[in-house]
């Protein structure tokens, strides 16, 4: 029997990491962040000084990447990135390399080792469009621009960082925009999604709703 997937989409602060990590603890599933593979390109290119932009030079870069997903975080090329994959910058960086058709492609043999028994859940923003066309659950997170801003701001101030919600909530903007009118693979609610607004909603309540679907 095909290895049974859900695939979790949505926007940037949706939620769809948090909610994707619990679904797969309580379901003793895999758990896929694609998110984190692009964060981890746009870092080591980064770090590199490549240009973001240039597809066949961060191209080059995602095939000679050796990713790890650890029982407690992520490394690239032995090293441990978790930490430094989770700012802004990288984020940032994500979203450029994200329309990239040659770093897309380069990721994908990496993302469907990902699905082994007894199951997996992945969070993106193409997992059910794209990556897993013939996921058996389909889920769209989605919330106000506002909120989503909000819930950004609360993370970077609980790790002792400063942020300006104004900003934030024009970085959000902006990287819906760029997600959503790409062309690789754009940010949508594919067909069958059921979508869920996690806007003012408890967490705990958006995996129930997401365990009962798949149940």
């Amino acid at each position: 029997m095909t290895v049974p997937v859900i695939a979790i989409d949505g926007p940037s602060a949706s939620g769809k990491g948090t909610i994707a990590a619990l679904v797969a603890q309580h379901l003793d599933f895999h758990y896929l962040d694609s998110g984190a593979l692009y964060r981890i390109v746009g870092l080591i290119g980064g770090e590199r000084a490549a240009n973001l932009d240039d597809d066949t030079e961060m191209s080059r870069i995602t095939l000679n990447l050796n990713i790890k997903f650890t029982g407690t975080g992520v490394e690239a090329n032995g090293r441990e990135v978790s930490a430094l994959i989770r700012d802004e910058k990288a984020g940032a960086a994500a979203s450029r390399i994200a329309v990239l058709p040659g770093v897309r492609a380069a990721l994908m043999t990496l993302q469907h080792g990902f699905r082994q028994p007894p199951g997996l859940v992945a969070d993106g923003r193409d997992m059910g469009s794209v990556v897993f066309p013939d996921a058996g659950l389909k889920i769209y997170l989605t919330a106000t621009p506002e909120e989503r801003a909000l819930r950004r701001y609360k993370q970077l101030i609980e790790k002792g960082g400063s942020a300006s919600m104004a900003a934030l909530l024009q970085d959000i903007r902006d990287r819906d925009f760029r997600d959503s009118n790409r062309a690789a693979a754009p940010l949508l609610k594919c067909a069958g999604a059921i979508e869920i607004d996690t806007t003012g909603t408890p967490v705990d309540a958006v995996v129930a709703q997401v365990l009962r679907s798949y149940q």
